[in-house]
Parts: structure tokens; C-alpha cells; sequence
């Protein structure tokens, strides 16, 4: 697989200033999902705020740890959303610091009607990386600020990616988590992620003067609204595609997957298949398509027919 990104190479462990009071902590998870790990945020002169301080890995907890400066000290933990690269650490932290954790809700908050409906009824399957455990000190819903020693960051509910997800302002700085990423896309798996929020969350967000993103894995965004109108015609194109190839016969998931992405490694094709669900549940919700019988991870889907909720009325 070609290297998206050969320019972005920080070393696991050792901090980079990459602003003003600002710096990056790389952790030591690289994965085809994670591409070289998370990113952990340092922010801040004196109160530092950590900003998703990644998983339960020792090594990465004494590197955060070892990064603070003489007469700095930890005062807020911010996590992002509640997958297990970006939440975990938080508790460990907290304990050896003293310092609140914050973020939108547990890992069920934030979920859309249509994935709380299919959670609840055993209709799909998913949830691949959440920290089932965890749940903030403090919740910071929409539109709350968080401020420190210095510093200040507005709370933007992002959902789509997961559903407690949310984005970080600072100025005309965002730190916008695993939403937008310049290496890659970003998962939409049902019922944690909602393709429909994802969608809504990336117009809001380009909506913004924001001058650059902050990613959740991989380098700085400096171009982020082009990023985030990239992102938007990519998920109208493969929507597209998806309704293309039903229009030749039903179809699952996993089969529209292997059809739509052709140049993706064997390895992220169950990635690729629970995008492609996301974008059936989110055109079934359009009446677009209709899963034939009971709407599921492995459902068939024809292009014709009455709506899920329509169905579900019957």
C-alpha cells in the first residue's frame, strides 16, 4: 500500500511544537487505521490541556508525563470521542493528575434516533474500538467553552464518525478529532457512526473561517475547507456508485464493497463494507433503497421499494 502522507514522520514519544503553546505527542499505535497513531494535543503555557490523550498504553502515559515542563501541570483532559485509540488513557491520567476528564457524553451519547432504533432492536451489528467504559467528569455538550490558563476552546458536536464526537475550536484553529483527516477518510460504521451526521457535521464545520485542522492521526490541515468540500463530493460519489450498482440487482454490503473499492487492500475491505452500510441505512432513510426483509449488517438491498420507516409502520 503506497504511504499517504511520507512527509508526516514525528517520533513516537518525543513532543513537536506546532504552534503557539501548542504541541503534538504521537503515541506509539500505528495501524491501517490509525496510520502512524494519535495524535495527543499539549495546549497551554502552564495549565495544560490534554487533548485526547490516546490508549491505555504505559508508554505513551509516561511520555505525556514526561513532556511537561518545569511549573506546568495538567488541568483538563479533553477527549474527542470515545473510540479506544483516543479515550482510554483519560482515566489512568486523570488519577495520577487530579484533572477532570471532559467530553460531549459517554459512549453512547450523541447517537442519531435512526442508530439508537437500531442498536436497541439488534438490527446491526458494529460498534469495532469503543470504550464501552467510558464516561466524562464533565459533559460539554454543543456550544460550551472550556477555557485554562490562557487558552480557550469552543465545543462543537460533531457527530457522524462516532456519535459523541465532537471538535474543538480555538481561535481559527480546530482541533476537529477523526472527522477530517488529510491521509485518508474517515470511518462511518453503523450504529456508532450515522453517514447522515457525518454529512451535516462536515457542512457545519465548512460553514466555518477555520485557517487550520488539527486531526485526530496524521499532519495538520491548512487547506480545510477544500479538505471538507473533498470530503463531501467523495461521500456524493460513492453514494452514487452504490445506487449505480444496485440499479444492475440487489445486493449486500460486503458485495457493493468489493465492487465500489477495487484498489483497497484485502485488509480494509470490512472498513470499506461498513461505509457502504452506513451509506444503505442513510439511503434507506431517503426511501432511496430498501433492504429485502429485516434491515441488518448482511442485509440485501434492492433500489425499489418502501422505506425502513415506512416498513416499520406496517
Amino acid at each position: 500500500m503506497t504511504d499517504p502522507d511520507s512527509d508526516f514522520a514525528p517520533t513516537p514519544g518525543v513532543p513537536d511544537e506546532i504552534g503557539r503553546e501548542l504541541r503534538r505527542l504521537l503515541a506509539p499505535n500505528p495501524s491501517p487505521m490509525t496510520f502512524r497513531g494519535t495524535n495527543t494535543f499539549l495546549l497551554g503555557h502552564r495549565g495544560i490541556a490534554v487533548i485526547d490523550p490516546g490508549p491505555d498504553d504505559t508508554r505513551h502515559l509516561e511520555a505525556i508525563l514526561a513532556a511537561l515542563r518545569p511549573g506546568q501541570q495538567i488541568t483538563h483532559i479533553v477527549v474527542t470521542h470515545a473510540h479506544l485509540d483516543h479515550a482510554p488513557l483519560s482515566r489512568r491520567l486523570s488519577r495520577i493528575t487530579g484533572a477532570p476528564v471532559l467530553a460531549f457524553g459517554d459512549a453512547l451519547a450523541g447517537r442519531s434516533a435512526v442508530m439508537k432504533d437500531l442498536a436497541a432492536t439488534g438490527l446491526v451489528a458494529g460498534g469495532e474500538g469503543v470504550d464501552r467504559d467510558f464516561a466524562p467528569d464533565i459533559e460539554t455538550p454543543d456550544g460550551a467553552v472550556i477555557e485554562g490558563d490562557g487558552w480557550r476552546l469552543d465545543v462543537i458536536h460533531t457527530p457522524g464518525h462516532f456519535g459523541n464526537h465532537i471538535a474543538l475550536g480555538r481561535e481559527a484553529e480546530l482541533f476537529c478529532g477523526d472527522l477530517v483527516m488529510g491521509w485518508a477518510t474517515s470511518l462511518v460504521s453503523p450504529p456508532d457512526g450515522d453517514l447522515g451526521d457525518y454529512m451535516a457535521s462536515c457542512h457545519r464545520l465548512r460553514a466555518g473561517a477555520w485557517t487550520r485542522f488539527h486531526p485526530g492521526h496524521g499532519a495538520p490541515i491548512d487547506a480545510p475547507q477544500e479538505r471538507l468540500s473533498w470530503l463531501i463530493r467523495h461521500r456524493q460519489a460513492r453514494e452514487a456508485a452504490i445506487l449505480s450498482a444496485l440499479d444492475t440487482g440487489p445486493a449486500n454490503a460486503r458485495t457493493l464493497a468489493r465492487q465500489i473499492y477495487t484498489t483497497t487492500p484485502a485488509a480494509l475491505i470490512p472498513a470499506a463494507t461498513r461505509n457502504v452500510l452506513a451509506h444503505l441505512i442513510d439511503l434507506t432513510c431517503k426511501s432511496l433503497v430498501t433492504p429485502v426483509g429485516s434491515l441488518a449488517a448482511d442485509a440485501v438491498f434492492t433500489r425499489m421499494g418502501k422505506s425502513f420507516r415506512e416498513n416499520r409502520l406496517l
